[in-house]
């Protein structure tokens, strides 16, 4: 897995051309089974994948903090929202909250989250691929197939499974 982790961002950037193109095909006109297959591919993928052996997300980039992840997680912690923004977050170039530095403060030695159950929604929604809609968050797939690999396996069998004309 360490291996194939380090030769992600490379495998993403040899096929970015492809997989561009194949998306920018699938969003002109995408299948209208297109979010039960992704389901799908998704569900096979994470049956054999487990996050806790990678941890790449979190060692390597930060989720975006709605206003109600930073209200759930200060309360968990005890904290006003204010202090936990302080210690923990920055605001971005996008005007949004993200964390103050990565690796993420709350993972674990162990890959374990330590706000795994009041976790960001950003952070239980990744890699996205079984998101409704698919076609809409092509874009924000783009990069995570350089950093997750079960993203990353998802959409090289997506461009197998689902052709495009």
């Amino acid at each position: 897995m360490d291996e194939f982790i380090e030769q992600l961002p490379n495998l993403a950037k040899d096929k970015h051309k492809e997989t561009a193109v194949y998306f920018k095909k699938l969003k002109r006109k995408p299948p209208k089974d297109l979010d039960y297959q992704m389901q799908e591919l998704h569900d096979e993928e994470f049956a054999q994948t487990d996050c806790l052996e990678c941890a790449n997300c979190c060692k390597t980039t930060g989720p975006l903090f709605t206003d109600r992840d930073i209200s759930r997680i200060a309360k968990h912690f005890r904290m006003k929202d204010a202090q936990f923004i302080d210690t923990y977050l920055r605001i971005d170039e996008d005007n949004d909250y993200v964390l103050q530095e990565v690796p993420c403060t709350f993972l674990g030695a162990d890959n374990y989250c330590m706000i795994y159950d009041v976790r960001p929604k950003a952070c239980a929604e990744f890699p996205h691929t079984d998101r409704k809609k698919f076609q809409q968050i092509t874009n924000i797939t783009l990069k995570n197939v350089a950093i997750c690999p079960a993203a990353y396996n998802i959409v090289e069998k997506m461009k197998e499974r689902i052709k495009l004309k």
